[in-house]
């Protein structure tokens, strides 16, 4: 279930500057250096930046979460929140000893690095724990040039004691401008209606509700899961329908198109992709595309470069080609993350295909209040063949339809028709209730009689162009885990 993380993103060039003078957050006191600028601030932390041509570095200071009780405890868990998992540093860090700074404060710091769009950079993470309470201040930079002023910055840290009000450690903001003017938008929904048109998820990606598109966020990186569109799917060969798709789906919102390619990949599940450079033209930032579809529909993802989407999703889609491994075997190959040339097999592809399944938002009670009804439906035929003979021996057909009618006051009305129909015989079986909905939590519903019980359901939104559909498992038998969906 989605982690419902406050997430927040920093503009360096939208920053105010400031002078050096003590200032106190939460039960931090500091001195910040000359020159740097404040960015914005949410519940749980701020941030200041600073850049100097085409260098930046940025520092975060987190509000007191409750210490998990020694310092190396504190390190650990908080370098894993917020260096470690969000900026996939796999290297251990370079770790200082715990050391008393004043009272029965004790700071740890470590460092570690990593890349962002093909240019390295450095991270530190810096605790302090004492009187219960953990306090963490993040410092990324592009250049080893701002590590003194982050010195001097943690020299002036005077910390109050005994507060040790806990609260939730943030997604760490993403790097400063890094010198191409690459920032991420704070992308805002679409008004629809509805209570929840944003999700954030526990791993860092953020969905919002579009227009044309359901828009997921991490980092550098944006993907559009793009609704369905007339003239975007037919049957063709590759090449026409990824250009068709392209000119209705991505083409409008870009300029400057350069080294676009259509490829596919021959197997039973064939995957599409449409690649290219270009200019989107909101922002005038220069951005890698691709566009990939494998059984359903349409994903665009938006990169800084092609770097930046092989790192995220395991390989580079201009490398598909059919080729050989060996001077044995070959066949489709594609070269992965790690610069190695590999088979081309259906589960490269997985972690893009599965960004499909961040389509998906919480719900309430009052988005279902006197909205009618909601219908699901479903069929399916079985054929039978005489073990000896091999002749038809007869079919099975089964045809089901269920709906709510949601009713003003949280009231509602359940129905389910069923028909098995067995050469030539049809039986039917009806069920029937009425009672109130309620919400559990955001993402389950509470209905007070289904076939005379209370039943709890698992419940989440996907978005369609202009609606929802509504998914529901019951949450106390959830069988296969599969969800029916329900439609207006």
């Amino acid at each position: 279930m989605p982690d419902m993380k406050y997430f927040f993103i920093f503009f360096l060039f939208c920053s105010t500057r400031l002078l050096a003078q003590e200032q106190t957050y939460d039960i931090v006191t500091f001195t910040l250096p000359d020159g740097w600028s404040k960015g914005e601030e949410n519940n749980a932390a701020i941030q200041y930046v600073k850049k100097e041509g085409t260098k930046w570095a940025q520092i975060a200071i987190y509000k007191n979460t409750t210490s998990l009780g020694t310092p190396e405890a504190d390190f650990d868990s908080e370098w894993e929140k917020l260096a470690a998992t969000p900026y996939q540093i796999t290297a251990l860090p370079i770790k200082t000893a715990a050391e008393t700074v004043f009272g029965d404060w004790k700071k740890t710091s470590g460092t570690g690095k990593w890349m962002f769009n093909g240019k390295e950079v450095i991270t530190t993470v810096t605790t302090y724990t004492g009187y219960g309470a953990c306090v963490s201040i993040l410092c990324n930079r592009s250049d080893k040039k701002f590590a003194p002023a982050y010195d001097q910055l943690l020299s002036t840290i005077r910390l109050q004691s005994g507060n040790t009000v806990a609260v939730q450690d943030p997604v760490p903001p993403p790097p400063a401008d890094n010198g191409n003017e690459q920032t991420i938008s704070n992308t805002q929904p679409v008004a629809t209606g509805y209570k929840f048109n944003t999700t954030n998820f526990d791993d860092g990606w953020t969905s919002s509700i579009q227009e044309d598109w359901v828009q997921v966020e991490k980092g550098s990186i944006k993907t559009m899961i793009h609704y369905p569109k007339e003239g975007t799917i037919f049957p063709s060969d590759p090449e026409p329908l990824i250009k068709a798709a392209w000119n209705i789906l991505v083409a409008p919102r870009y300029s400057n198109l350069s080294n676009f390619n259509a490829r596919y990949i021959e197997t039973y599940n064939r995957p599409y992709f449409g690649t290219g450079y270009a200019t989107e033209n909101s922002t005038g930032q220069s951005v890698f595309i691709v566009l990939f579809r494998r059984g359903g529909g349409w994903i665009e993802v938006m990169a800084p470069d092609n770097a930046s989407f092989t790192r995220e999703f395991g390989f580079n889609p201009e490398s598909i080609v059919w080729g050989k491994l060996t001077e044995y075997s070959g066949g489709w190959v594609v070269t992965n993350s790690a610069g190695t040339t590999i088979n081309a097999d259906p589960e490269i592809f997985n972690k893009l295909d599965n960004m499909t399944t961040y389509n998906k938002f919480a719900v309430a009670a009052s988005d279902l209040a006197g909205t009618g009804k909601w219908n699901a439906g479903f069929s399916s035929n079985t054929y039978y063949a005489n073990y000896y003979t091999g002749n038809y021996a007869g079919m099975n057909t089964y045809t089901s339809s269920q709906w709510f009618d949601f009713k003003s006051g949280q009231q509602y009305h359940w129905e389910l028709v069923a028909a098995n129909t067995f050469n030539g015989q049809t039986n039917v079986a009806q069920a029937k209730s009425d009672g109130n909905f309620s919400s559990v939590n955001d993402w389950q519903l509470n209905f007070s009689n289904i076939e005379q019980r209370s039943k709890t359901y698992d419940a989440y939104f996907t978005a369609t162009k202009g609606g929802r559909v509504l998914w529901l498992n019951d949450a106390n038998a959830p069988g296969s885990g599969i969800f029916t969906g329900y439609s207006k």
